[in-house]
C-alpha cells in the first residue's frame, strides 16, 4: 500500500483529541494537556477520552509529504526553483514575499511545471497616468 494513502487511512482511524470540557464555551476543542492533579484524564481512566501518544504517528515513509504525495518546498524567490523535479516536488511560497516577487515565482514555476500549493490571484496595478491640471488665473 502506498505511504500516503495508509498515512490517510490510519487518520481516519485516529481518534479526535479533544481538550477537556471542550464542550464549554469557553474553552473550546483545541487539545491541551491535562495537568489537573483529580483529571480523569490525565490518569488513564476509562471512557473519559484519549491522549495523544506516539503510536498515533503516522508513517515514516509519508512524513514532509503533502496530501498530493508530492514532497513540500519552502520557497522565497524564483532562483530557488533551479534544479527542482516537477515530478517529485511541490512549491509553497512565503507567506511574507510581496506581490511583485510572488508573481515572478508563480510565473517560473508554472513555466517549469512546479505546482504551487498555495498560489494567489492578482492583478498587477499599473501607475495611473498623470493628468494635467488646469492652470488657474
Amino acid at each position: 500500500m502506498n505511504a500516503n494513502k495508509l498515512r490517510m487511512k490510519m487518520k481516519r482511524a485516529r481518534p479526535a483529541f479533544k481538550r477537556p470540557n471542550w464542550y464549554l464555551k469557553r474553552v473550546g476543542p483545541a487539545w491541551r494537556k491535562p495537568k489537573g492533579l483529580q483529571s480523569k484524564l490525565r490518569q488513564h481512566q476509562k471512557d473519559h477520552g484519549w491522549l495523544p501518544n506516539t503510536g498515533y504517528g503516522s508513517p515514516l515513509a509519508a512524513r514532509g509529504f503533502h496530501p498530493s504525495g508530492l514532497r513540500e518546498v519552502f520557497v522565497t524567490n524564483a532562483a530557488q526553483l533551479n534544479g527542482l523535479d516537477p515530478k517529485s516536488v511541490a512549491v509553497r511560497i512565503g507567506g511574507t514575499v510581496g506581490k511583485l516577487k510572488r508573481n515572478a515565482i508563480q510565473e517560473a514555476a508554472k513555466a517549469v511545471g512546479l505546482i504551487v500549493l498555495n498560489p494567489k490571484k492578482f492583478v498587477l496595478r499599473q501607475k495611473p497616468k498623470a493628468v494635467a491640471k488646469p492652470e488657474k488665473k
